[in-house]
């Protein structure tokens, strides 16, 4: 499962760099901001899975902390997706 969902990810980080290089102003913010969400949600499910591997040994603590570590750096790639979405936006 783990291994679909990395190949799953792969594709579509290779299929929106191929179309940021060929498509520019909005186009290419809203191709940014797509990227940003999958990297988001890359993250987050990096999160549950180490949170569910977690809670099978029995540490509901370091659980929450895994999910909490993953919801983190989900924000922090929305912010920087929100960031470079910008900087297309205002791109001549």
């Amino acid at each position: 499962m783990r291994k679909i969902m990395l190949a799953v990810i792969a594709l579509l980080f290779g299929s929106a760099g191929l179309f940021s290089l060929v498509y520019a102003g909005d186009t290419k913010a809203n191709v940014e901001e797509m990227k940003g969400e999958v990297k988001s949600d890359a993250q987050k499910a990096k999160g549950e899975t180490k949170a569910a591997g977690e809670e099978l040994k029995g540490n509901k603590q370091k659980a929450k902390t895994k999910r909490a570590e993953g919801k983190a750096k989900a924000a922090e790639e929305k912010a920087k997706a929100k960031e470079k979405e910008t900087k297309a936006r205002t791109e001549p």
